[in-house]
């Protein structure tokens, strides 16, 4: 298990690299910040926000290079939120955080939120590419909540 607050350099599908933190066992956050080459400036990526997290199964072989760990602090110190949706009934929704809070909610009060569940790494890496890029990502509109 890699430990929280660890920061990692992604090889993106061409060839630039993006950044993640693992901020959990369960959760990586993913900055905004794409390099053409490789970079272990943890400084200048700290002050980058987070633009998601998710939970990840992790790439064999290494593209995901750890290159540094700090405690967490800021945007990276707070709770992960996520939604549920039941599949029978898209109207029922909970509403979670790594905390363990928990609460019913609607299908528009998980608008903008991230689904549970858990990436493949190279879903993440297309995500984190085609974000830098402006283009649609098909597995994050996939995920989104259902409204009808």
């Amino acid at each position: 298990m890699t430990p929280q607050g660890t920061y990692l350099r992604i090889l993106l599908p061409d060839g630039s690299y993006g950044y993640g933190r693992v901020l959990s066992a369960a959760y990586t956050g993913f900055y905004d910040y794409r390099t053409a080459r490789p970079s272990a400036d943890l400084d200048d990526i700290d002050t980058r926000p987070l633009l998601f997290a998710q939970t990840v199964r992790w790439p064999d072989g290494d593209r995901w290079q750890m290159i540094g760990n700090r405690p967490l602090a800021g945007e990276a110190a707070r709770p992960v939120v996520r939604f549920t949706q039941d599949l029978a009934d898209f109207r029922q929704c909970v509403i979670y955080d790594s905390e363990g809070a928990a609460r019913p909610a609607t299908p528009l009060e998980c608008v903008g939120l991230e689904r549970a569940a858990t990436w493949d790494a190279h879903h993440i890496e297309r995500r984190l590419l085609d974000t830098f890029l402006g283009l649609p990502n098909q597995d994050e509109m996939n995920a989104r909540v259902r409204l009808s």
